[in-house]
């Protein structure tokens, strides 16, 4: 019979078997999800997804808070267009 590693450690048989009972303990604390031993998986409460994951900036919010406000990007040459005459 398998047990509990930590009390927020859980062998994946064991996880498997008491799936509620590891949910409600992600709301206090993350759960860590071994197979074979090795750390494979982690249940975390929404809320401490949600911060994890943040708000991510738009490109325009990105680029306005560039760390680097005084860089200028080189804009290759560019060759003069060619056009051709058609007939509508």
């Amino acid at each position: 019979m398998t047990t509990q590693l930590k009390s927020n450690t859980w062998q994946l048989q064991d996880a498997k078997a008491k799936f509620s009972e590891v949910i409600k303990s992600a709301a206090k604390l993350p759960q860590i999800i071994t197979v074979r031993g090795e750390e494979t998986a982690v249940i975390l409460s929404m809320e401490k997804y949600r911060g994890l994951m943040g708000k991510k900036p738009s490109f325009i919010e990105a680029l306005m808070n560039c760390p680097w406000p005084d860089v200028e990007l080189e804009l290759p040459d560019r060759k003069a267009e060619v056009w051709r005459d058609i007939d509508l």
